[in-house]
């Protein structure tokens, strides 16, 4: 029984398109991906850290009046922190050895002042510590600082003085440097798993290397869009990482549910090219709202003035829309001309069953749904519990920075309790007295967490009171600090004087804040465009309600899970993580719920019986969800290789919840509440069994229904 669509759809039109330039468009996925190859090491190596400020924020403020009004103070302040193992700071040639690197530095021009500091109590009698201002690209010109510093101490010094470079911008430069490596080996460790994975559950190694293909053609793709676009848009390891990990799981799982699709036209006797053109009508379709979903739910991330935030919500979009093309274009191409190749390399123990198994347990769901309803619902509530308790927290990554040289810089200072300084910026009216602050630093000086307290005034309209804090900038003891230093100048200074602090602590506490703050108006946009991009297709209101409500146990199960092993380890979860796991989770959960419930619409629409249709629907969608799932978490878990806190975090976070969705949700919950509903899923639509599937307002799904 065939039931087809006067007009194909866009995916199938583009398909189809594709199929009659198969050499041109293969040619060209080809000529783009070797460029991007060989676009990639100026790629790596024109990566540099994020900005040192959060546009927008009270900080960033904070940091543009300083400059403004004490030039001298530049844009950034950083410390070198200077040590000898056989040499006194009071020696006379430790002393002319830090004086010559001092003028050395002094002489570059996006240097505005480098000052030694005085010792403080407590310090280690070997140590010396100058302070550094540069103004413009930070990020440009710290190569060239560093190495004209450690270049001069030695030679001054004949190797007895070393020097080491802290501060935020250094500490971001040496983890885009510690993740160059974690990505080659995140790569050389998931590949071969996932075409493992692959020809296991595809049970042909020909298959499994076409969808691998497909993949990487999108990982170059992604990649070398950024390589171009990298003179107008900076690149950081984290883009490069999120579009890397991106591209290659949802490459694998686009190209496995078309290529399942495919491979089951080939068996019912469907010639290549229109096993081809069907499976991109119905699998196409379905992949392309897939990736519409995920683009969707990514893009909420804008709305959060936070860099490394907008960095990633790029990365998952461009990842997507790539991914997407790949799917569409190149795919059929590879369908068509390497037919042969599909059915190439059989695994001896693998026989196709035409999915019995799911379909005794189909039948075993629409018998009993309120055990499993309930169960389910009861144990990921159960695993979202700690999540109540989720502590955040932007913590320096000091397992990442160990042994680099602002790892070694940031243990000196924090052996000498010396954790940076927080800038009070006090305007005032252009040529009134300074701020009286005698009281503030007085009282700033009696606390114990202040090394020391000083201040000066531009002779215009600026009052600056520089705080040396003892406790390091991530430390809970900062940012009590912070509150009491921003408290006592509410009490201390005349009524309504403005109070803007700048420093490293502010700029994390600024960070936090955000990220908190915007949670929830991230977590909003993200359930309305989803609801409503549902709705669009299954013209429907209870489908969008309850794949809403099951993405977010999903996702609160996974949070709690990591809160659960982040409590274990005595570590705090970076407030990005949430945000990153929301938008990307609720993305790729949507795409199994599309893909599922599109094959149950296609069996109702046809047949009229509801259980017969979910039974149905698992059986042609249980196997490729699963497969893609198992591909995608193993993905995502390869982040657990990387050295870094926050994007082990994010690994942990989206591999559980991808396991998650693809067993006890798409399998299992869904289908149980899809049968409580019965004909009540398809609510308010006029005819119970429309269901719309291309972008097109009025274009309805083509469908192609086989016995």
């Amino acid at each position: 029984m065939r039931e087809t669509s006067t007009s194909p759809s866009p995916a199938a039109r583009l398909a189809a398109w594709a199929i009659r330039h198969a050499t041109p468009v293969i040619s060209l996925w080809v000529i783009f991906g070797v460029t991007a190859a060989l676009l990639l090491p100026s790629l790596l190596s024109a990566m540099r850290p994020p900005q040192a400020r959060l546009p927008g924020s009270a900080s960033a403020h904070a940091a543009a009046l300083i400059e403004r009004g004490f030039p001298e103070w530049g844009s950034e302040q950083m410390l070198l922190a200077f040590s000898s193992a056989t040499l006194r700071a009071d020696d006379p040639a430790y002393l002319d050895a830090v004086s010559v690197t001092v003028r050395a530095l002094a002489t570059r021009p996006e240097v505005t002042l480098v000052d030694a500091l005085p010792a403080l109590a407590g310090q280690d009698p070997r140590h010396l510590y100058a302070l550094v201002a540069v103004t413009g690209d930070t990020r440009r010109h710290l190569p060239g600082q560093r190495q004209l510093a450690e270049q001069t101490v030695w030679h001054a010094s004949a190797g007895d003085v070393r020097v080491h470079l802290a501060g935020v911008t250094p500490a971001f430069a040496e983890l885009v440097r510690a993740d160059e490596a974690d990505l080659r080996r995140i790569e050389l460790v998931t590949a071969p798993l996932v075409l493992a994975l692959l020809v296991a559950g595809l049970g042909v190694a020909g298959a499994a290397l076409i969808t691998l293909a497909v993949a990487v053609a999108a990982v170059l793709a992604g990649v070398g869009l950024f390589a171009a676009a990298a003179p107008l848009l900076p690149v950081d390891s984290t883009l490069l990482i999120v579009t890397v990990t991106v591209c290659l799981g949802l490459g694998v799982d686009y190209a496995v549910l078309i290529v399942l699709r495919h491979r089951h036209h080939r068996a019912g006797g469907r010639a290549p090219v229109e096993a081809a053109l069907r499976a991109a009508a119905t699998a196409g379709t379905t992949v392309s709202w897939c990736a519409l979903a995920v683009m969707g739910t990514a893009a909420c991330l804008l709305v959060i003035p936070e860099p490394v935030t907008r960095h990633m919500a790029v990365a998952v979009v461009v990842a997507a829309a790539v991914t997407l093309a790949a799917a569409l274009t190149l795919l059929p191409c590879l369908l068509v001309r390497c037919d042969r190749v599909l059915g190439w390399g059989p695994l001896p123990w693998h026989r196709e069953r035409g999915g019995a198994g799911w379909v005794r347990w189909g039948r075993h769901l629409t018998r009993r749904p309120w055990p499993y309803a309930i169960g389910i619902s009861a144990l990921l509530l159960l695993a979202a519990t700690p999540a109540l308790d989720l502590h955040l927290g932007i913590r320096y990554d000091r397992a990442a920075l160990a042994g680099t040289d602002v790892g070694q810089a940031l243990a000196q200072m924090e052996r000498d309790r010396l954790g940076g300084a927080t800038f009070v910026a006090l305007p005032h009216p252009s040529g009134g007295p300074p701020v009286d602050v005698a009281a503030l630093v007085e009282r700033l000086r009696a606390d114990p967490l202040v090394a020391d307290a000083n201040s000066l005034d531009n002779g215009r309209d600026l009052t600056l009171v520089i705080v040396v804090e003892r406790p390091a900038p991530d430390s809970a003891e900062a940012a009590a600090l912070l509150g009491r230093i921003r408290g006592e100048a509410a009490r201390l200074l005349p009524p309504g004087q403005p109070v803007h602090t700048a420093g490293a602590t502010s700029l994390l506490h600024d960070a936090a804040t955000i990220a908190a703050t915007s949670l929830w108006q991230v977590i909003a946009l993200a359930l309305a465009c989803s609801f409503v991009l549902l709705a669009i297709m299954f013209r429907s209101l209870l489908i969008p309600l309850k794949a809403v409500c099951v993405n977010l146990l999903a996702i609160a199960a996974a949070l709690g899970l990591l809160a659960l092993a982040c409590s274990l380890l005595g570590t705090e979860v970076n407030p990005l993580i949430p945000l990153l796991v929301f938008t990307v989770v609720f993305g790729l959960s949507l795409d199994y719920e599309v893909f599922l419930v599109h094959r149950i619409a296609e069996h109702y629409r046809r047949t009229g019986d509801h259980d017969a249709a979910i039974v149905e629907g698992l059986r042609h969608t249980a196997r490729p969800i699963t497969l893609a799932a198992a591909v995608l978490a193993t993905t995502f878990a390869g982040l657990l290789l990387s050295h870094r806190h926050d994007l082990r975090q994010a690994g942990f976070a989206v591999a559980v919840a991808v396991v998650l969705d693809a067993t006890l949700i798409r399998v299992a919950l869904v289908p149980a509440l899809m049968r409580l509903f019965g004909h009540r899923n398809w609510w308010p639509a006029t005819c119970r069994l429309r269901m719309s599937s291309c972008v097109g307002k009025s274009r309805r799904f083509q469908t192609v229904q086989e016995e």
